[in-house]
Parts: structure tokens; C-alpha cells; sequence
């Protein structure tokens, strides 16, 4: 009876040992920043990912993404596709990572509050995520 009790047991505890939570594809943590550069507003904006598909490429892990940045802004201006850029990555250790985006406005662009909206595909799942930041034109 013992035995059986401690067989049970410690398949218990290695069924609960070798699940790995699954985390899921996210954008997280976007920021946007307004840089007034004399003739033109430079925006510069970053999201994390987390949770892409990560190829095995001999010691070392590969992520890649595609991504579009749209922008909303005061007045009723909206731009699709205002940045878009890819990226690739290798590394040994990839959990998360950060992309950036950076374009300018032009100086008389309305003043006010904008928003951006990072659209971000892993191309190896063809998961597709989002997140949104904002920042203020402001003279």
C-alpha cells in the first residue's frame, strides 16, 4: 500500500513539474514620446512582445515580427501604416523583446492628444497583437 502511495505521489509531482504555462502572444508596456525638432515633431514609440514562437537555430533562438504603427489624431486626422518595419532576432535566451518605431509629423500638425496603435504579427505563428500609446502635441 505504501508503495503504491508513493508511486502516486511522485507521478503527481512530476506531471506538475513538467507542464510549461503557456504564455500568451501580447504587446505590453507601448510608449510614445513628441520631440520638437525645430521644422518637424520627431515621435518616437516602443512595445514590448511576449509569447511569440521561438525557432531552435543550432544553440540559439530565433524570433521574427512584422509590424505597422497607426496613429489617431486630434481633429479627426487618421494615418494607417505611418511606420511599418520588420525584425529578426537571434539569441540564446529570448523571452521578450522590444520594438521600435520612429517618423516624423509635420510642425503644423494640430496640437492635442494622439494615439498610436502598434499592430504586431510573429511571423512564425501568424499570431497578430496589439497595443496602444499616447502623446500630446504641444507648442
Amino acid at each position: 500500500m505504501k508503495k503504491i502511495l508513493l508511486i502516486t505521489l511522485v507521478c503527481i509531482i512530476a506531471a506538475s513539474c513538467s507542464k510549461k504555462e503557456e504564455v500568451k502572444f501580447e504587446a505590453f508596456s507601448p510608449e510614445a514620446f513628441a520631440y520638437d525638432i525645430g521644422d518637424a515633431w520627431e515621435i518616437s514609440a516602443t512595445v514590448n512582445v511576449k509569447g511569440f514562437v521561438k525557432k531552435e537555430v543550432g544553440d540559439e533562438f530565433s524570433a521574427s515580427f512584422d509590424f505597422t504603427v497607426d496613429m489617431i489624431g486630434p481633429d479627426s486626422l487618421s494615418v494607417t501604416n505611418i511606420f511599418s518595419d520588420s525584425k529578426e532576432m537571434t539569441s540564446s535566451e529570448l523571452i521578450d523583446t522590444q520594438l521600435e518605431a520612429q517618423f516624423e509629423l509635420d510642425y503644423n500638425s494640430p496640437e492635442g492628444l494622439y494615439k498610436i496603435t502598434f499592430n504586431v504579427t510573429d511571423i512564425n505563428s501568424g499570431e497578430v497583437t496589439s497595443a496602444q500609446a499616447e502623446f500630446e502635441l504641444k507648442k
